[in-house]
């Protein structure tokens, strides 16, 4: 593992790629999500409500492991370890419209459950070249 990212795979946090989202549940098994995400340069965003699995999980248990792979070509992936640094509040829909729009969706309509949407925010501490 890596605290860096390694050399030539940092498109892969900058492209509007999807990714997984491995946590663990609050009961020990494994749980994988395609996720959508933006990256800073230290902190992975994501969009997510607060009654679902992924947010319990993570509230449980805050460490993660985050997979994107090159759809281009297959064989180029990255792996991004480790924790959730904090949630922030998203009811007025601003970070998934934003993310909406990286992804292509202009235009799209707000969820029904946006009263519950929030910000994940995800420390990223180890890379790894898959």
């Amino acid at each position: 593992m890596n605290s860096k990212i390694p050399t030539g795979l940092e498109d892969l946090l900058r492209r509007p790629l999807v990714g997984v989202l491995a946590t663990v549940t609050p009961n020990g098994s494994p749980d994988q999500w395609p996720m959508r995400f933006t990256w800073d340069g230290a902190h992975l965003r994501m969009s997510h409500t607060i009654p679902r699995r992924k947010f319990t999980s993570l509230q449980a248990n805050p460490n993660y492991s985050f997979l994107v792979t090159d759809p281009d070509a297959p064989s180029r992936c990255l792996e991004v370890r480790g924790w959730l640094v904090t949630v922030g509040g998203d009811q007025d829909g601003k970070f998934y419209s934003e993310l909406s729009e990286r992804y292509g969706d202009i235009g799209i309509e707000l969820p029904a459950d946006v009263e519950d949407r929030v910000v994940l925010i995800l420390d990223a501490t180890a890379f790894v070249a898959r």
